[in-house]
């Protein structure tokens, strides 16, 4: 599209080289003009955008861009040089096309960095042309659990194009050459590949079909908003209400409230759910607010979504500000809290990714904390939304969809019982 969009002309088709070499799978790259793209995923799963200079998308291509994200596409965005102006382009398009989400650095428990390739350091030049290694740098956009928009502001395009140059910061080694920069481009594409299918699935929004009625006495589903991605499974609250109605007794409506921790409503709810991937604080207010509602015997259920690092560290240590002293102990296996649905969870199934990494678990593992004699605060430091979804999570750390339903639908249970 711009007079700079091609300043490395192998760097796609010596990517997909090697990724035909690594992952057996035999993709190509074609050029295109953002006028007479498709803006079908199922056509062309990722589009890639690269360039030295500042550019801006007008509204009509922001639409496109957003609905291509949106049905399961991914952008994938190159700083080539590490240039300054493409950068900030690049992140003001992002925010005026998403502006309800950040452009956030990729950690390094995401799976972009273990997709093929388990990468923990890369070899960089900075722009003062001095060597220095450490972690990967990738940002990234995320709609519900899938990175939507993959961003590298140190140059990889022109080490896939098999080449560096006296100026700008890129990933590269005078040593090994760009084999940092490959590995992180064949880890970008098997990602993107195999989140296609969850992307494609997620597309299709489930609408809470109560959403306006009055609460009655039936249960309203409260998810707390916090100041970090507060809502990464968007449909699990519906499916696994749908579930709930359909398998206990409990009188359920069809709605899901945002909970604000600083207002009043918080005490209308029984229970509460949080869950997110990133790093959050509670403001003081909030957590006094939820230490009142837990000692009033309410109930807060959170799980770290897709088994994030960030979020259960960030949830440990915001819950001792909120219950100091208390302690998070993993919940017996005769806990109370898997028998409420009258069917003892005895047994637990995971996602194929994280029983390569834990093939010897098969029982439920819940934490918890007791208040006044019941477990007030029940917390999953692997994921249950993403269970809850009616989609794929390929590298999902969790709960399977059966497990992760029966397990939910005990938890409201106990909440609504105790």
């Amino acid at each position: 599209m711009y007079r700079d969009w091609t300043t490395d002309p192998a760097d796609v088709q010596s990517l997909m080289n090697e990724v035909k070499k690594s992952l057996s799978l035999d993709y190509r790259g074609v050029n295109t003009e953002l006028a007479k793209f498709s803006w079908d995923p199922a056509e062309t799963p990722i589009l890639y955008l690269t360039g030295h200079e500042g550019f801006e998308f007008d509204e009509e291509l922001r639409k496109k861009l957003r609905w291509f994200l949106q049905d399961g596409g991914t952008l994938l965005g190159d700083a080539c040089c590490g240039r300054k102006e493409y950068r900030e382009s690049f992140l003001r398009e992002m925010n005026a096309i998403f502006p309800k989400h950040k452009m956030e650095r990729v950690p390094m428990d995401h799976p972009l960095l273990t997709s093929f390739h388990k990468i923990e350091e890369v070899n960089f030049i900075g722009e003062d042309q001095k060597a220095f290694a450490g972690a990967p740098y990738l940002e990234s956009v995320h709609i519900g659990c899938r990175a939507a928009v993959i961003f590298t502001p140190y140059d990889l395009s022109c080490g896939w194009d098999g080449h560096r140059h006296d100026q700008g910061r890129r990933v590269w080694s005078d040593k090994t050459g760009p084999a940092d920069a490959v590995k992180l481009g064949v880890n970008a594409v098997a990602y993107c590949l195999a989140s296609y299918q969850q992307g494609k699935q997620l597309a299709i929004s489930k609408r809470y079909h109560e959403e306006h009625a009055a609460n009655d006495e039936k249960f309203v589903f409260g998810q707390v908003v916090h100041g970090g991605d507060w809502d990464p499974d968007p449909d699990g609250a519906a499916n696994l209400l749908k579930y709930v109605a359909a398998n206990t007794a409990l009188d359920v409506k069809f709605k899901k409230a945002a909970i604000d921790l600083s207002k009043l409503e918080t005490f209308q709810h029984p229970i509460l759910y949080m869950s997110g991937h990133n790093d959050f604080v509670f403001k003081d207010e909030e957590v006094a607010t939820l230490r009142k509602y837990l000692s009033n015997g309410g109930m807060l259920f959170a799980d770290a979504c897709c088994g994030r690092k960030a979020f259960d560290a960030a949830f440990r240590r915001e819950i001792a500000r909120v219950l100091p002293g208390a302690k998070l102990d993993r919940l017996p296996a005769d806990s109370p809290v898997y028998k409420a649905t009258g069917t003892p969870i005895a047994k637990a199934e995971f996602t194929p990714r994280l029983k390569q990494d834990h093939p010897d678990w098969t029982e439920p593992r819940l934490e918890g904390i007791t208040l006044n004699g019941i477990v007030g605060v029940i917390y999953s430091p692997i994921d249950i939304g993403c269970a809850w979804e009616d989609a794929e999570h390929p590298y999902g750390l969790g709960y399977e969809k059966k497990t992760g339903l029966r397990l939910g639908a005990s938890v409201l249970l106990y909440a609504m019982t105790h």
